[in-house]
């Protein structure tokens, strides 16, 4: 008679459907999801819930397994030793094995009074908490978003093309990412929707009041509304539960995407840190993420080794408000190009991106096994990396696929 084995996914998002989805390939492993919502949430479309043109949640019906058990509740503790999860609620659900898939959320702005006057949008209730204030302001009122990077970039084009004052303070450079090519054609967009651009140096938000940001260079931006979206940060469940993490908190693991401290135990998308060498956090890495996690527990239902992470990306998507699109190509270790897409194209690329990612998951939940994308990439410059670091050679020159720009 088979034994059957319980897996415990902790994360409904992005990587953690993912892994749901691909573990029931074997009918012997049970699957409980765990996510505080009871819909999943289009992160890639926060912005949009603040500019009103989406509500950014899909029903898990949609894209989860038949077979995928969910429990809507929050994990508050990781019982590594009795393989089991502590949920708020109270209950408890046991595991064989745990798939660590939490996300990423807002960081503390530790600037002064950002957290008391300025409003983040990196998850689904910020934003949602964001949009009636939005709606509440008159039109010419000002309108300040702090932080150049893809979230920043793309709320800013959202409101502007509703007509709004829209100042936006890039911290430093903006779209950082992108290649100085397409960082033009991005800034010239902006022009366009009317967003002011406060870049380079000074341009860091020093504090934040009711009604004002005041930047590194002692000028000061009138904005009775400030949108925060620099910076991302993970919940705290790994370092919490005694497991070990990098300094931001991502659980430290193997490059099979296992936990260095329990083997029962690995991780996928935003919160993982695999070699300590995350990778960005985006969908685009989420998605092989989850799917190479599901893959090692797999191996090690079938008493085969679990294979190393190979992961590689395409490029930046962002949308420009929602007639403009904007694609930054890259090589596979996330290095932009000179090239991109923008104008209409570029945002019919955009969406085909956010629908095909509901999509994919759509469809291993329905043929678990199908999603192949995390095998295409072959070795590459981390991996060259990693082994000349066990062996004691010096890391070749150039860029790896690390780093934290979001999406």
């Amino acid at each position: 008679m088979s034994v059957n084995t319980e897996v415990v996914v902790v994360g409904g998002g992005y990587a953690g459907v993912m892994a749901a989805n691909r573990l029931t390939q074997r009918d012997d492993v049970t699957v409980t999801l765990v996510n505080p919502r009871p819909t999943f949430v289009e992160r890639i479309r926060l912005h949009q819930v603040v500019g009103g043109s989406h509500d950014a949640v899909v029903d898990y019906a949609a894209v989860l397994g038949t077979r995928v058990r969910l429990v809507v509740d929050t994990v508050t503790r990781i019982d590594a030793a009795g393989h089991g999860v502590v949920l708020a609620s109270g209950g408890t659900v046991g595991y064989d094995y745990l798939v660590y898939a939490v996300g990423s959320g807002s960081a503390d702005p530790r600037v002064p009074g950002a957290a008391e006057f300025a409003h983040p949008i990196a998850t689904l209730e910020e934003a949602r908490r964001l949009r009636p204030l939005v709606d509440a302001v008159p039109a010419a009122t000002a309108v300040t978003v702090v932080g150049g990077g893809p979230t920043g970039i793309e709320t800013a084009a959202e409101l502007a093309e509703l007509g709004r004052a829209v100042t936006l303070v890039c911290g430093g450079q903006l779209g950082p990412y992108l290649h100085p090519r397409g960082r033009r054609s991005v800034a010239r967009r902006l022009a366009a929707l009317g967003v002011r651009v406060l870049d380079g140096p000074g341009a860091q938000a020093t504090a934040v009041t009711r009604d004002a940001v005041r930047l590194g260079d002692g000028r000061t931006v009138p904005s009775p509304l400030t949108i925060w979206t620099a910076g991302f940060g993970v919940p705290d469940l790994a370092a919490r539960s005694g497991l070990r993490t990098d300094a931001l908190g991502r659980l430290l693991t193997d490059e099979t995407l296992t936990s260095v401290d329990d083997p029962r135990i690995v991780a996928a998308g935003d919160a993982a840190a695999p070699s300590d060498r995350p990778l960005r956090m985006s969908c685009q890495a989420a998605g092989p993420l989850g799917a190479h996690a599901a893959d090692t527990v797999l191996s090690r239902l079938a008493g085969e080794r679990p294979a190393d992470l190979t992961v590689g990306f395409g490029g930046q998507c962002l949308s420009l408000g929602r007639r403009v699109g904007f694609f930054q190509f890259a090589t596979k270790e996330d290095t932009a190009k000179k090239y991109h897409l923008g104008g209409r194209p570029g945002a019919r690329l955009k969406e085909f991106i956010c629908k095909g990612t509901v999509k994919q998951l759509a469809d291993e939940g329905r043929k678990p096994g199908a999603y192949r994308l995390h095998k295409v990439f072959k070795e590459g410059r981390r991996q060259a990396e990693l082994r000349g670091e066990r062996d004691g050679r010096p890391a070749p020159a150039g860029p790896t696929g690390g780093g934290e720009r979001h999406r």
